[in-house]
């Protein structure tokens, strides 16, 4: 599985808050849609952990697009 890169972060963000909407709000408009909308996210949510786990440790560029930390997006507040 050379380069196999999983889903981002924001993929499985998106599914857990797009659960949450469905089974919050859109179920009470209609029980048929929320619960059509609730699996879908599910499924997509286990996709994204299977995705996650498969990746290999010594896969580094891999491992560096996970690493949001490493990215230098958090700057250090000047005293």
């Amino acid at each position: 599985m050379e380069g196999d890169i999983p889903f981002s972060s924001g993929f499985m963000l998106t599914t857990m808050l797009g659960f949450f909407i469905s089974v919050f709000f859109v179920m009470g408009i209609s029980p048929t849609w929320g619960f059509t909308f609730a699996l879908t996210f599910v499924i997509l949510f286990v996709a994204s952990v299977v995705s996650m786990s498969h990746i290999e440790a010594s896969n580094r560029e891999a491992m560096e697009k996970l690493a949001i930390h490493e990215k230098g997006h958090y700057r250090k507040k000047k005293k």
